[in-house]
């Protein structure tokens, strides 16, 4: 069994046969089944793990390698670093981290309950090390269990493909936390008024401005994808499992999109394509996954003049409701 990489900027290629069968899997899961797999995402992923325990997926140890910037962002070689994952499973991702890197200080947290114990019966957690809580990254606010402007690192790993698309920008939201750029790019939208105003931007921040979000998740035609069963598509590259638990395969469009209308940056964006080859059973499985660095924009400088009295600040918010007006 061996394992080829790349890397690329473009999809991969279908074979014919895929395309056809693709073609043929048009038919979509009713409303009323998409609901009910929707409330009850968290009952499901919890079961998954009360089947599975720990043993499901493999320790990732290649992470620091695959993620300069888990290094590259200090200042100096010994500098303590506050790394964020979110969506940490059962820690396949945490542990290695944390015993590769000392100097990493973390938080995680989990949709599932049972993930989260899974995690804090491990004997590798050390409150000293690392932070672990539960967590609905779509609602729950982050700011309840993460200082504010405290985190140099947020790795997304293999977690946003678990969440419905409409809602996956949300996630990032709560990571960026409505800053002064989202701010500035909220003013700009129709039906922002002054009175949301004081709501977007006095909102404090997880990340710090300037540092980044680390991703890695399914690309588009990956294998994954390719062996559902008709009958299991949600949506346009979106999918059911048996189970109940869900999975989206990203193009590298669709994910610049959604984190460049939170307000990050994209730095880097590209498919990893691998090939499992096994050469005594004549198989070559084909996987495809997206890696990717998003950063949030730095701070703008100070003003060195003194700050608005409260003429002036009645003046801005006039502003911002002839803004919302146009």
């Amino acid at each position: 069994m061996a394992s080829l990489q790349r890397k690329g900027l473009q999809a991969r290629m279908l074979s014919s046969e895929e395309e056809e069968k693709l073609k043929r899997d048009q038919a979509l899961v009713s409303d009323f089944k998409q609901q009910k797999l929707e409330k009850e995402a968290q009952k499901n992923w919890d079961l998954f793990y009360k089947r599975n325990s720990t043993n499901f997926f493999k320790d990732r140890h290649w992470t620091t390698r695959e993620f300069e910037e888990l290094r590259s962002c200090r200042e100096f070689e010994d500098e303590k670093l506050t790394v964020l994952e979110a969506g940490c499973g059962v820690g396949n991702c945490l542990f290695p981290l944390l015993e590769e890197d000392l100097n990493i200080f973390a938080y995680a947290c989990d949709f599932s309950p049972r993930a989260v114990e899974y995690v804090k019966q491990n004997p590798s957690y050390n409150t000293e090390r690392c932070k672990v809580f539960q967590c609905d990254l779509t609602k729950d606010d982050l700011l309840e269990h993460v200082p504010s402007e405290s985190v140099d690192v947020v790795m997304l790993i293999f977690v946003l493909s678990a969440i419905h698309p409409d809602r996956m920008q949300l996630v990032l939201q709560n990571v960026y936390k409505n800053g002064e750029e989202q701010t500035a790019f909220a003013i700009g939208r129709p039906g922002f008024s002054s009175s949301q105003f004081h709501q977007f931007a006095l909102r404090p921040q997880v990340l710090k401005p300037g540092k980044c979000v680390l991703f890695r998740d399914y690309g588009l035609y990956d294998h994954a994808m390719l062996r559902f069963k008709a009958g299991s598509k949600l949506g346009e590259n979106f999918y059911v499992r048996q189970d109940g638990t869900r999975s989206y395969f990203f193009t590298d469009e669709f994910l610049a999109q959604l984190f460049t209308d939170t307000g990050y940056e994209e730095v880097i964006n590209e498919y990893v394509f691998r090939e499992t080859v096994n050469k005594k059973e004549g198989l070559c499985v084909p996987r495809v996954f997206l890696q990717s660095k998003f950063r949030k924009p730095p701070k703008h400088p100070a003003p060195t003049s003194p700050g608005p009295g409260p003429e002036s600040q009645v003046l801005i918010f006039h502003e911002v409701d002839a803004c919302a007006s146009i």
